[in-house]
């Protein structure tokens, strides 16, 4: 009875990060705003089902489930990084967007320029 309470408290979380994450990525306005819903709510939710499957099979069942916590591990790690790389690619994806970052204080600028048009520029700047 309190095994499955726990569970089914579990996957109450589970579904209400989910909803707060899918709300999220379709009420936001922009992009870099609207990344962060499916990237750490969403993950959360998605992590707490799957928290939710394995103490089912363990405490319920009796039967370890390696396969949860294996595609948990793997959303947490990869989630992280995705939301990176898109973050990176939307802030140099136009011309302008480029020039209006703020600088870096090195000659070579963001991770993700060509080191050397940044270069360029800052051989500019210091004529």
């Amino acid at each position: 009875m309190l095994t499955e309470a726990v569970v089914a408290a579990t996957l109450l979380v589970g579904a209400l990060f989910l909803f707060v994450g899918s709300f999220g990525l379709a009420k936001l306005p922009d992009l870099m705003r609207r990344l962060h819903a499916p990237t750490k709510a969403t993950t959360l939710g998605i992590g707490a089902s799957l928290v939710a499957s394995m103490l089912y099979f363990l405490l319920v069942e009796g039967d370890p489930s390696v396969h949860e916590l294996l595609i948990t591990v793997f959303l947490f790690l990869t989630a992280p990084v995705s939301a990176q790389m898109i973050s990176k690619a939307h802030m140099l994806r136009e011309r302008r967007l480029r020039d209006a970052l703020p600088g870096t204080g090195r000659a070579v600028g963001w991770a993700t320029l060509d080191p050397a048009r940044a270069d360029k520029r800052a051989e500019t700047a210091e004529r």
